[in-house]
């Protein structure tokens, strides 16, 4: 990179930051000219393109919320699309912050809504956005206020694992993915966590072709067997009869020949998982356990093998 592209980029991302890639455009493409086979100008160009029409029509919706989730669904499509190019991180770093801070603006201007489960998501997204901001005690304040509103919720309890990660809390961070994972994996939106913890997890299964809503149902299942979702918690009673129904529940339903066990599978093992959880926590060790065991084994043998 000629030292003439290099001034040109800091300024061209200076405003990728600010959430203006038109302009960001406007500084690149003269720098073509000078150094046509720059890789960084290639990249940066490439984030100016997809996000260019994106900003612009923020300004047709009236609604923060609508501009907020646009935000947040074109980054989803944007982090895969630019794995075609050679990666240039300071521009996908400034671009973040760009659109981070323009989600976070909208969500903010939300704060004195009063239906609590919608305010709940809201301070869940603005959570989210300064988690990727790097603004973690902020983060962890509006997640905190998200499971205050909504509790129980496993996209909430998600985010804020990966805020205590992020922050270098694994033992808390376990128990709350565990938890969240646990609960209701299909809610939980693993593009946005960012954490090695769940990442490396992520990636693995992702290696063992497991992608989108089936990879979620499998994280439990391996998060137990790769020994990061280890640490556990005593269940209350009403809590044991219910993971017993649901379990029941899905037993019946795998008799059904049309049934979908991409999905049932992963979801029956982790619910023996729990319930073996509660067993051993309780020093009930013997014929319940072993009865749960030999389900896991017919279920599916290598994860058996896994497991013992």
């Amino acid at each position: 990179m000629n030292i003439q592209t290099e001034k040109g980029l800091k300024e061209a991302l200076s405003y990728l930051e600010s959430g203006n890639p038109e302009k960001c455009h406007l500084i690149i493409a003269p720098l073509f000219e000078s150094d046509l086979e720059s890789f960084e100008l290639v990249y940066t160009t490439q984030v100016c393109t997809f996000w260019t029409g994106t900003i612009r029509n923020l300004s047709t919706m009236a609604d923060p919320y609508e501009r907020g989730e646009s935000l947040l669904n074109e980054w989803k499509l944007f982090v895969p699309h630019m794995k075609k190019f050679k990666e240039y991180l300071p521009a996908f770093y400034a671009v973040q912050k760009g659109i981070f801070q323009l989600a976070l603006d909208n969500y903010i201007k939300l704060f004195d809504q009063q239906a609590s489960k919608l305010k709940a998501e809201i301070y869940r997204k603005a959570g989210m956005c300064y988690k990727k901001l790097g603004s973690f005690e902020n983060a962890s304040r509006c997640l905190t206020d998200a499971n205050a509103l909504n509790p129980g919720q496993a996209s909430i309890l998600a985010e804020l694992a990966d805020c205590f990660s992020l922050c270098g809390n694994d033992k808390n961070a376990k128990v709350m993915f565990r938890e969240a994972f646990f609960l209701s994996p299909e809610q939980i939106d693993t593009d946005f966590l960012d954490s090695g913890l769940i990442r490396s997890l992520i990636s693995k299964l992702e290696e063992k072709n497991y992608h989108g809503r089936t990879l979620n149902e499998w994280i439990p299942v391996y998060g137990v067997l790769w020994g990061i979702f280890n640490i556990k918690r005593v269940m209350t009673s009403q809590e044991i009869a219910k993971l017993k129904q649901d379990i029941f529940a899905m037993e019946m339903e795998r008799k059904n020949p049309t049934c979908d066990d991409d999905i049932l599978v992963p979801r029956l093992l982790k619910s023996y998982f729990w319930l073996i959880d509660q067993y051993v926590l309780s020093n009930n060790t013997g014929a319940q356990v072993n009865e749960i065991l030999l389900k896991i084994k017919i279920l599916d043998s290598n994860i058996y093998d896994l497991y013992i």
